[in-house]
């Protein structure tokens, strides 16, 4: 199945880890989000996200877990999610979205998939789930 939606980060909070041993051109920084899901997908995630990167010329390179609580098609539950990607400033690459397998429940138990974000010229953030339920 294939399911789209918009989102917005409602949140963005940096938060305090140890340094890192080895120091390189790029900090490393930790935050948690928050994100609201509107479309076929309706609900709300609550994100681990790390990166190394550089504000000043928008490189850098992505790491998120996310814990999400909503439905997908009407269907309700709650399940991982993991995404990471590389922007040397004006684009994406070396995509990689998956749905964490074993941690859906409810009506979303059994859920396995992978999946997209994207980012319109106009910021609007998108996401889509190719899932398939084992039920």
């Amino acid at each position: 199945m294939h399911a789209s939606a918009t989102f917005t980060v409602a949140g963005f909070t940096p938060t305090a880890v140890p340094s890192p041993e080895v120091t390189t051109a790029l900090a490393v920084g930790v935050s948690t989000m928050s994100k609201h899901y509107d479309g076929e997908v309706e609900g709300r995630s609550a994100t681990l996200f790390t990166a190394a990167y550089d504000q000043a010329s928008g490189t850098g390179t992505y790491v998120a877990m996310e814990s999400f609580e909503g439905t997908l098609h009407g269907r309700r539950g709650t399940f991982n999610f993991a995404h990471s990607a590389t922007t040397t400033g004006s684009d994406r690459q070396d995509e990689f979205f998956t749905i964490v397998p074993g941690s859906g429940t409810d009506e979303l138990t059994g859920i396995t998939g992978a999946g997209a974000i994207a980012v319109d010229a106009d910021g609007t953030h998108r996401i889509t789930f190719d899932y398939e339920l084992d039920r």
